[in-house]
């Protein structure tokens, strides 16, 4: 279909269209890789996946002349790495977790987006000897799984479950892929993901406000009835409360949403009249709604947005025009100049290397709605 040949969409829906970008594009496919917004004008992609190898790259799109840019880094630089978390600091990418093939990570990289350079943190001093404090964890098996559509993560608690008791093993969170990261009050908090033996419900506090040599993580107690182990689920901060939705333990994909409060540290679950099943999904904070886009219901890939009100804490549907992404899951989806734009993902074949975008048009005031907060306790 050639542009003149297009319905015009009303001014008030919200349209998606392929992305015109060009420059230093993307030479492979992507999926579980990760894009993180800098200074408003730049998404910031690293790492993922193709359907055969996995990557170390940073690519930036520039989102107002859509050029996609190569940055030369420099420093300790990570290895390929897929499913990972990337947090912005003051400009700076927090890399934290992910892995390739059978090896998962604990490791901390830290790229300053303005020297462009590279900073592995050691925490060696911190850990003890055991198994868990190294920063790689191998499984035995293939010796690649670049091309499954499935969490490598296993099931092994019951929502609500007690946490275990402190061990010498816990200074450092195992190593992990699929899980998510917030920042709170300068703070890095980790919760989730899985191993490839088992998944996880634990959550984990990086103080990010220290020199780099002074940084220590520490696994934060919680109350209430926490979410079962999972991991490709989504975590969104929102006021002082991470809000958690959906993931898979390796069973079962999940329809739960939950609320942590990170300053009473207490969980509490989220009833909604309807519920939506998924996993490797995105979901996007603009404003007072989570923009939820695809991933896997437990039986197939969609390509399905679903808005969830935060105030009212319910779904609500909102018609788009347009040409929306095939249905597809772990791809990397952010907010920028008034647009949601969607990179990548994988439909169960094979992976993707696109640009999509959904233009706002009038619900672009969305990302300026703040006085609201989350209330479930």
């Amino acid at each position: 279909m050639y542009l003149h040949d297009a319905e015009p969409a009303p001014p008030t829906l919200m349209y998606w269209s392929r992305a015109p970008v060009w420059g230093a594009l993307p030479t492979h496919k992507m999926r579980s890789h990760s894009a993180t917004v800098v200074d408003n004008t730049t998404i910031w992609l690293f790492g993922g996946c193709d359907d055969k190898e996995f990557w170390r790259d940073v690519l930036c799109l520039d989102v107002e002349t859509m050029e996609c840019t190569r940055p030369e880094t420099i420093g300790d630089i990570p290895p390929p790495c897929r499913a990972h978390t990337a947090t912005l600091v003051e400009r700076r990418l927090f890399v934290f977790g992910g892995g390739q093939g059978n090896m998962y990570y604990n490791t901390l990289y830290i790229l300053d987006t303005v020297s462009r350079r590279w900073t592995h943190i050691s925490f060696s001093d911190a850990a003890t000897s055991t198994s868990n404090t190294s920063h790689m964890h191998t499984l035995s098996g293939s010796a690649s799984d670049a091309a499954r559509p499935a969490p490598a993560i296993a099931a092994v608690a019951s929502a609500g479950a007690p946490e275990p008791p402190d061990a010498e093993e816990d200074a450092l969170p195992r190593p992990r892929r699929a899980h998510t990261t917030v920042l709170y009050k300068g703070r890095l908090v980790v919760f989730g993901g899985g191993n490839g033996a088992m998944a996880l419900n634990d959550v984990w506090v990086l103080d990010t406000g220290v020199p780099p040599e002074r940084m220590r993580w520490a696994r934060q107690r919680t109350t209430g009835g926490r979410p079962s182990p999972r991991g490709y689920h989504t975590a969104n901060l929102v006021g002082s409360v991470m809000l958690v939705v959906g993931g898979s333990d390796g069973r079962q994909t999940f329809a739960d949403i939950f609320c942590l409060n990170l300053d009473t540290w207490h969980w509490s679950a989220v009833h909604t009249d309807r519920t939506h099943r998924r996993l490797a999904h995105t979901a996007t904070q603009i404003g007072s709604y989570l923009f939820i886009m695809g991933g896997h219901d437990g039986s197939q890939y969609t390509n399905d947005l679903l808005l969830f009100n935060l105030v009212s804490l319910q779904y609500e549907p909102r018609p788009t025009r347009g040409g929306p992404p095939s249905a597809r899951g772990y791809h990397a989806a952010a907010l920028a100049d008034g647009r949601l734009w969607v990179f990548g993902g994988y439909d169960g074949r094979s992976a993707h290397d696109d640009v999509h975008m959904l233009d706002l048009a009038s619900s672009a005031y969305l990302s300026q709605v703040t006085g609201f907060y989350v209330n479930v306790e």
